[in-house]
């Protein structure tokens, strides 16, 4: 894979989880995937999940909970000595906002055997609360 194919895939990666379509998404993963998560860990009971079928499971399970989603691509990072590379996006879900980092390893055959996910902390899309704080030492700030 060269860097080019590196950023062509993680656009069309970006472009299926936005059609929802995790057939294709799953299609660029080995039979033998182990793919970790902690969202994987919240959904299914383990962090990581081993074999294409499973994470068909966990990825049909965790989208039952949507009812929006909406990726927008930063950038990749690619390491042709390794093969690996990161989608660092950010993953809108229903009205919450997060910064993600989707780690991938491809093995020879050119599909992803280990894949890893990061979560940022979550904020709100559209938020409307102002917050204050009032310290002694800081004095009071808005």
């Amino acid at each position: 894979m060269t860097r080019s194919d590196a950023l062509r895939y993680a656009a069309d990666w970006i472009e299926a989880w936005n059609r929802l379509d995790i057939e294709s998404v799953l299609a660029t993963f080995e039979d033998s995937v182990a793919f970790t998560s902690p969202r994987a860990l919240a959904t299914v009971g383990v962090s990581t999940v081993h074999g294409k079928e499973a994470l068909r499971a966990y990825w049909g399970a965790a989208l039952a909970r949507v009812s929006s989603l909406r990726f927008v691509l930063e950038r990749t990072i690619w390491d042709p000595e390794t093969h690996e590379l990161a989608i660092v996006y950010v993953s809108e879900v229903n009205g919450e906002a997060k910064q993600v980092s989707e780690n991938l390893r491809f093995g020879e055959g050119g599909k992803v055997e280990v894949a890893e996910v990061f979560h940022g902390v979550g904020r709100l899309l559209n938020p409307t609360l102002e917050v204050s704080v009032s310290s002694p030492a800081l004095g009071s700030r808005s």
